[in-house]
């Protein structure tokens, strides 16, 4: 598929269930990046996941330029630092819950516990707040405000939670690669973290106007890719 091809599915669809999952099945080369994706997590064990992480970033970077996302398996070296600067923004985010979890453990108290869980909860909602606007020009001054992040996903609202709703339905279904040996499972896998970030991507994109470089400005009511 050319830069010049239609997508069936692209950042700009409205976001549904059936949208993001069809979105890494709906090409040749989108099917041929999701298999390539699970053999790397096999010959580079731990590089691998991170080369995948990259290559989603990647991909939404290319949609945001108004390019077919793919082939992105390019630049592994430029896949590896995406992958590495995003999971730091991850570590960070969730560093005060797991230091809280720790000291909860040590001194057996529930209300560190307590605090901790809140905190690797609010880390989870948060993090994609960050991913999608860093996918916009690779700035990681993007990455290491939790609390701009943290707002970002409040200002996705109603679609924000869907994004949720279609991420926990694709990490449900994922789980029956389990049944091809196992082996299924590195397909699956890959295929959920596609549609976790392509549904993610779109709302932030969407709602703040992330590809308005390509469509010329921001959409109505969008207040900008802050």
């Amino acid at each position: 598929m050319t830069s010049e091809e239609h997508l069936a599915v692209d950042l700009s669809t409205p976001l549904s269930m059936g949208s993001s999952f069809r979105f890494p099945l709906q090409s040749c080369e989108s099917r041929r990046e999701m298999f390539w994706g699970a053999t790397v997590l096999v010959l580079l064990p731990g590089v691998g996941w991170l080369l995948n992480m990259g290559h989603r970033i990647v991909m939404v970077h290319r949609m945001q330029q108004g390019q077919s996302p793919w082939p992105a398996w390019r630049d592994y070296r430029g896949l590896l630092r995406h992958g590495l600067m995003t999971l730091g923004g991850m570590v960070y985010y969730y560093a005060p819950g797991f230091a809280l979890a720790y000291l909860s453990r040590t001194f057996g108290s529930s209300v560190l516990a307590w605090i901790a869980g809140i905190l690797l909860l609010i880390a989870t909602i948060a993090i994609p707040g960050f991913m999608s606007h860093y996918c916009r020009k690779f700035d990681p001054a993007e990455i290491y405000d939790p609390f701009r992040a943290l707002r970002r996903c409040i200002q996705g609202g109603r679609a924000y939670w869907q994004a949720w709703s279609i991420t926990l339905a694709a990490l449900a279904i994922s789980f029956s690669g389990l049944l091809a040996l196992g082996v299924g499972f590195l397909v699956t896998s890959i295929w959920f973290w596609q549609v976790a970030g392509f549904s993610f991507a779109s709302v932030f994109t969407q709602r703040f106007g992330l590809d308005s470089v390509v469509r010329g400005g921001p959409p109505h009511g969008a207040g900008g890719p802050d």
